[in-house]
């Protein structure tokens, strides 16, 4: 029978004060299947604009790339073990056809933390001198095959010293971690005119400045001793018009950040034929109906953390839509 202890971000277990040993307290939670869950010991803190709400969570642009689905972290004490395997032994119990999985699982567990195969008495000759390190699922990444390659059950690591096991918690992961954590804003724009603009007429497209700020996230380990920083600054915006009957200004579409703003208001006097900085001029009318504009933000990041370790990771993407209404202009024939 295949072992199955898993950790997972945010839940515990229920009753049996897993996650103690990272200096928490236990969250609701319990069994799932044959597994049990426990408690993540990251803990995140953002720097920042408190006012930039969080809408979504930054798509890599470099479709290679995400961060890490799983990983190994400190989870359990030998008295965390010790006690998580007496709670498995009650699984299945009074539920048709289930009856005795949890006395099976928890012999097979008891073999391999107990009867010194490979460990003899849940470790408990060294409660303090380390912990069982067990597989974390990343919450923003559960679904993803790659949530599946940290196959081990929670095996011991001492106090001081690093695992042997390239999925191991580092600041390399820690600051993977953070990237979908980062507080971005959503990518509203600003118009003129307004929501609703004529064939031909430029239409000009800005982003308040205030909004859009450098933000970082910290993400910490206290029982691994680690901790990495990361970055978001935004550096440009890409607007998609909705439809290729427009023109976009430039004529890339990309929208550098100058001044810390993206594009500007028009000023009042300024003819209307006048190209903005960043807008986008359509040619047909939108029938009655809304063309959708896309304004996709990409943000720069880096990283850096307590070891020294540190550099660039992909740029960050986070787009959405607003519809834009097209109308003919009119002409009055004398």
């Amino acid at each position: 029978m295949a072992l199955s202890i898993a950790a997972v971000p945010g839940v515990g277990y229920a009753g049996g004060g897993i996650g103690a040993g990272n200096g928490q307290e236990s969250a609701q939670g319990g069994k799932q299947g044959r597994t049990i869950t426990v408690r993540t010991g990251i803990q995140t803190s953002a720097k920042g604009d408190p006012g930039s709400a969080r809408t979504g969570s930054l798509t890599s642009a470099d479709g290679n790339w995400t961060p890490p689905a799983c990983w190994y972290e400190p989870a359990f004490s030998p008295r965390e073990i010790k006690e998580t395997v007496k709670g498995l032994r009650g699984l299945g119990a009074g539920i048709p056809l289930m009856g005795g999985i949890g006395v099976g699982l928890g012999d097979a567990l008891d073999a391999y933390y107990k009867d010194g195969h490979p460990y003899k008495n849940y470790n408990l000759d060294k409660q303090g001198e380390g912990m069982f390190w067990a597989r974390v699922v990343n919450p923003n990444r559960k679904d993803d095959p790659e949530a599946m390659a940290c196959d081990r059950p929670p095996f011991w690591v001492d106090k001081g010293e690093s695992p042997d096991e390239p999925l191991a918690v580092s600041p390399a992961v820690l600051a993977a971690y953070a990237y979908d954590e980062l507080p971005v804003p959503d990518t509203e724009v600003a118009m003129v005119p307004p929501g609703e603009t004529k064939v031909n007429l430029p239409t000009w497209i800005w982003l308040d400045k205030a909004k859009f700020k450098k933000v970082s996230v910290t993400a910490s380990i206290p029982e691994a001793g680690l901790s990495a920083t990361t970055t978001a600054e935004p550096v440009s915006m890409k607007v998609d018009p909705g439809t290729p009957d427009a023109e976009t200004y430039p004529a890339s579409g990309e929208c550098l950040i100058e001044g810390g703003r993206i594009g500007e208001p028009r000023a009042k006097g300024t003819p209307a034929e006048t190209m903005p900085p960043c807008g986008v001029k359509y040619l047909r009318s939108s029938g009655g109906d809304s063309y959708e504009l896309r304004a996709t933000i990409t943000w720069k990041i880096s990283w850096a953390s307590t070891t020294g370790e540190g550099g660039d990771l992909p740029d960050g993407e986070f787009g959405a839509e607003q519809g834009v209404v097209v109308e003919e202009i009119q002409t009055v024939n004398r």
